[in-house]
């Protein structure tokens, strides 16, 4: 959470649709689908999904979670945001936000759920609020966002930070929120089924988190659990965002049989202990455009490919946070390998 840097919202603050169109992947990259991605990519915190015959991201662009659509999943086009303000009740409960961060989005019991964070740089007073919709469609007549209000909420009390939710179902069809950023890592919170939300006096498991010397850093964020041959996997983003170019986010997978964990990474490294295996670097040749890779998202698509959909910073086009995406293959034994 301290890692997003006032950087970040004075630049998506002024992030305009026009400004925000246009950067192309570098060729380096020819024959990939980050090569082919064109439009506007200007996107943070993706998250990515498909109704009917259009692909939908949803990111922190803006003040009020920007969305972006396509027929091909190649190119992007602006399509206005989830929100006109910021809700009352989330102004209340964070004084002095300034905006809606890091949504994510899912299918469940016959509508959208897109839950999404509140917060101010550098505090763990933050919330987790939800907002549903029958459709993702702004043609349809039964297109309207429905704020449900808080879900969440963490204060200077907790050890923990109510951003960067996820949803995720589980194989006996249990519904949780992975959440967190920095402090004690990433928590784990059942919901109720009927309303999305924890019922009060919930727990949470702690299932990821960084080891660090006493009044350090600890940066640890945005958790993402998809399931896959009956593993849980875990995507986490290691050290800092926000910082353009010099942003030295990279992304972490480990699994669990158990979506409570304990998650291990392939050389057996411990989630809980700052384990896990390297799954987003950055690029490595100084030629190339691309730091910071993070915030992953995971989407399988109706023909039964998955991919992971992330941002990183185009050092070609003023470190602006860029939308990637990039179909995922499996080793052999198991473990999710993203062809970017």
């Amino acid at each position: 959470m301290p890692g997003r840097s006032l950087w970040l919202g004075a630049f998506l603050a002024a992030a305009a649709p026009a400004a925000a169109a246009g950067t192309q992947a570098e060729t380096v990259e020819t024959g990939t689908l980050n090569s082919r991605l064109s439009g506007d990519l200007t996107a943070h915190d993706p998250v990515i999904t498909r109704e009917g015959d259009t692909y939908y991201v949803f990111s922190t662009v803006g003040h009020y979670i920007g969305i972006k659509t396509s027929k091909d999943l190649q190119h992007w086009t602006d399509a206005g945001s989830v929100f006109a303000e910021i809700p009352a009740w989330a102004r209340k409960a964070i004084p002095g936000t300034e905006g809606i961060w890091a949504p994510d989005i899912s299918y469940v019991n016959g509508e959208y759920r897109l839950y999404y964070s509140v917060s101010t740089f550098g505090s763990n007073r933050s919330a987790i609020g939800l907002a549903t919709n029958a459709t993702l469609d702004p043609k349809a007549k039964n297109y309207r966002w429905k704020d449900q209000g808080l879900v969440i909420m963490s204060t200077r009390d907790d050890d923990f930070n109510a951003i960067d939710p996820n949803f995720v179902s589980d194989a006996q069809g249990r519904q949780w929120l992975v959440l967190g950023s920095f402090w004690t890592g990433i928590k784990l919170f059942p919901l109720d089924t009927a309303t999305g939300k924890p019922k009060p006096g919930t727990e949470p498991y702690s299932i990821a988190r960084r080891l660090v010397p006493a009044g350090a850093p600890d940066p640890i964020e945005a958790p993402f659990i998809f399931r896959h041959d009956g593993w849980y996997y875990l995507l986490t983003s290691f050290d800092y965002c926000c910082k353009g170019v010099n942003s030295t986010y990279y992304t972490v997978v480990s699994r669990s049989r158990k979506i409570t964990g304990p998650y291990l990474g392939r050389d057996g490294s411990e989630a809980m202990m700052g384990g896990g295996t390297v799954f987003l670097r950055a690029d490595l040749q100084e030629q190339q455009s691309f730091r910071g890779p993070g915030h992953a998202g995971v989407f399988t698509d109706t023909d039964g490919t998955t991919y992971v959909a992330y941002h990183a910073y185009d050092k070609q086009a003023d470190g602006r946070p860029t939308l990637r995406i990039a179909p995922i293959r499996w080793s052999a034994d198991g473990w999710p390998i993203a062809e970017y």
